[in-house]
């Protein structure tokens, strides 16, 4: 595996040379990237003794307008060659361009060229850390997949006790280190993943809905992605970035859903139904808006495709993982729902429960697989589930090869 460590301008800065080393007895080739402000802290030398490589701290060479030219795309080709991207110190500086897409140096240039995995491990001063500027810049990063390595608590440079120190060096080493160890595991798959809900039309301004944000199956869409398999993401409307190396279909309604679904189920070798699709629509809608009376108003509405079931017929030796999100009696529906609708697991979790399930950041959730066996994930973010879930997923592949 090969990482880029990206090095911000902060005290901690010193620690990222034990981080350097940490990586590399963890058999991780590191690239090291300074920023100048890091320069000021912890020269180049140090690291280009550690690692054995050159290290980069400016965008552009001065010597010769070929190294200018060279060094004007290498930006490109440090992002295309290296499989992580580790930033420690990550200072409130970086985290804010991070988040709004600056690219003014090297290490945010870099960023805005790499597709895979990020690990940005924050270190600044107590109050920094806590300003609503910088947890709105974490929440917008943590919002597109990264993984956010908590600062600890303790006595920082600056004589303030408080959260703000960087995470121990071995830490962080080991989280990258157990992304690593997954491999490539899903290469050679095209995965079919629907995230978020629909929007049923009852006339051309209004909608029912429900309250999915997409969070899970675009999660899952990015864990399915980094372990190296084909992905085609077909989203209802939600409010997230697009997953970087997935193909997304957007679509409105059930029906849209449902066609795309069909539309591309020829590539899949595996089916992950994570949308909340509405289960009723209005089957004519008016074309102009339905105006207020003092009257009552009632809607007859009819039920939409049945997409999972329509999956379960057509599955052949595809793996088809569905979803339930039920209010009680859990796994009795997630199983009844498992041999309705021929699904080889479904993931079920209990929606209205605070911090979990819809347009939560967490989940809590148990796999019923098709053998009858449960398996519940206790509560975790959604990148974390979503780990899991493919980790099973994997699993079931092997079995389903070894029965054939």
């Amino acid at each position: 595996m090969n990482a880029v460590l990206g090095v911000g301008g902060g005290i901690a800065a010193y620690k990222s040379a034990e981080l350097a080393r940490a990586l590399m007895e963890r058999g991780i080739r590191v690239q090291v990237v300074l920023t100048s402000a890091a320069a000021q802290f912890i020269t180049p030398l140090t690291f280009a003794a550690l690692t054995g490589r050159k290290v980069i701290t400016d965008l552009f060479s001065n010597s010769s307008s070929e190294e200018t030219l060279s060094s004007a795309i290498e930006h490109i080709a440090v992002a295309q060659e290296n499989d992580a991207l580790v930033i420690a110190p990550a200072t409130a500086d970086l985290l804010a361009r991070l988040a709004h897409g600056h690219a003014n140096d090297f290490l945010t240039t870099t960023y805005l060229a790499f597709t895979g995995p990020v690990f940005l491990a924050p270190a600044m001063n107590t109050n920094m850390w806590l300003h609503p500027a910088t947890q709105e810049n974490v929440s917008i990063l943590k919002k597109r997949g990264h993984v956010i390595i908590e600062p600890e608590e303790g006595m920082l440079a600056c004589g303030i006790t408080g959260p703000g120190r960087l995470a121990d060096p071995q830490g962080i080493a080991e989280i990258v280190a157990g992304f690593s160890s997954l491999g490539k595991d899903l290469e050679g798959e095209t995965i079919l993943i629907t995230a978020g809900p629909t929007q049923e039309p009852l006339d051309p301004v209004r909608y029912i809905s429900n309250r999915s944000s997409g969070k899970m199956g675009y999660a899952l869409a990015e864990a399915a992605v980094h372990r190296g398999a084909n992905v085609i993401l077909i989203s209802g409307p939600v409010q997230l970035p697009e997953p970087r190396g997935v193909s997304v279909i957007q679509v409105h309604t059930a029906v849209e859903m449902r066609d795309a679904v069909m539309q591309h189920l020829a590539e899949a070798s595996i089916v992950v139904k994570a949308a909340a699709v509405a289960d009723y629509h209005l089957s004519r809608v008016p074309q102009h808006k339905v105006k207020k009376t003092a009257t009552r108003m009632s809607l007859e509405l009819d039920p939409t495709p049945d997409i999972l079931a329509e999956l379960g017929q057509k599955k052949a030796d595809r793996l088809l993982i569905g979803f339930a999100a039920e209010t009680e009696n859990l796994t009795r529906s997630a199983l009844s729902k498992l041999e309705s609708k021929n699904c080889d697991m479904v993931v079920a979790n209990l929606v209205g429960q605070d911090g979990t399930g819809f347009e939560s950041d967490e989940n809590e959730v148990v796999l019923v697989l098709r053998t009858g066996e449960t398996i519940p994930l206790a509560r975790a973010p959604k990148r974390d589930i979503a780990g899991r879930i493919f980790d099973q997923v994997i699993k079931l592949r092997l079995s389903l090869h070894a029965a054939r």
